[in-house]
């Protein structure tokens, strides 16, 4: 009887202290990722732009949406000029239609956002369970998925979700549905490349010794080890998709008219650049490429910390 308490009272031991070894893991991450002060400088960016987007009817001067609070005789007014009645100061100018570009561009910012963040997170789920099947099932199921995926990416993105979107129309679940049919192979290479080096590993092994179930083994056990490097590929692929929106948006098939995103808030400017009207389309390409550009910061950062095979 001694024996066995004195065997069992270190993997207690060593069970208690999982979660400390855990939470110096997660600290030491936050702690090399911070070391970057580029990417502390994107990351920064990058929350104050979320917090802006979330907060924009709060922090907006005015509701572009609203025609009630949008008079045409303070059309195209450049910036810091004050509208008819001198109730409100557009710091930004307005647009064609009189509306407050800073308010125009919180607002779109939050659309452009919204899209690229839940379509990235749709193609994510899509395609890690499809990585994850074919990995697993292997054989002609495998060869099948391979191929249509490299079919896929064979096609460039712009041209897949120009054609889904002049079949389907404009609207926010149109050019979603869009993105996720353009990103959902990305995921399902990497997982499946990334589960074909875990199932050699020994945990997998004992795994299947203690007859475990396929899908405990496949989303309880080697799903969590491929975690890291899908959280890298997905924050680089929502700036992708972001600004793939934009350019859906520009060339007239992307958001409609009444739900502006930052890439049609330049479309309606462009017309009028030679004009001297610089205001409308240059300050939501600014916003776009801050945006587009924190989002990169912060996911190369996120590859360097999290993947040890770039650390020295």
């Amino acid at each position: 009887m001694a024996e066995t308490q004195q065997t069992q009272q270190p993997e207690m031991s060593a069970a208690e202290t999982t979660p400390e070894k855990d939470e110096s893991l997660l600290l030491q991450s936050l702690k090399e990722y911070f070391e970057s002060k580029t990417a502390t400088i994107g990351l920064i960016i990058l929350t104050l732009m979320v917090v802006v987007a979330l907060m924009a009817p709060y922090f907006s001067p005015q509701n572009p949406y609203d025609l009630m609070t949008i008079d045409i005789m303070d059309s195209k007014l450049e910036p810091g000029e004050k509208s008819m009645d001198e109730s409100v100061t557009y710091y930004l100018g307005t647009d064609s239609q009189g509306r407050d570009m800073l308010s125009a561009i919180l607002y779109g910012l939050r659309i452009s956002l919204g899209v690229g963040v839940v379509s990235t997170i749709i193609a994510l789920v899509i395609g890690s369970i499809i990585g994850l099947w074919a990995s697993f099932i292997g054989g002609r199921t495998d060869s099948f998925i391979m191929r249509v995926v490299d079919l896929q990416l064979s096609f460039p993105a712009i041209l897949v979700a120009l054609i889904l979107l002049a079949i389907l129309g404009k609207g926010v679940d149109k050019i979603i549905l869009s993105l996720v049919v353009c990103q959902w192979a990305y995921y399902a290479r990497a997982i499946r490349s990334n589960v074909l080096v875990e199932r050699r590993k020994e945990y997998v092994e004992a795994a299947k010794c203690l007859a475990l179930p396929q899908n405990r083994i496949m989303f309880g056990h080697v799903l969590p080890n491929c975690t890291p490097e899908l959280i890298v590929i997905s924050t680089v692929k929502v700036a992708g998709a972001i600004a793939l929106e934009a350019t859906l948006s520009f060339l007239g098939l992307g958001m409609p008219i009444t739900q502006p995103s930052l890439g049609l808030l330049i479309a309606n400017g462009f017309k009028y650049l030679q004009s001297g009207y610089y205001w409308i389309s240059f300050y939501p390409g600014v916003a776009l490429l801050i945006l587009i550009v924190s989002i990169n910061l912060v996911g190369d950062r996120l590859r360097d910390v999290l993947n040890p095979r770039l650390k020295k």
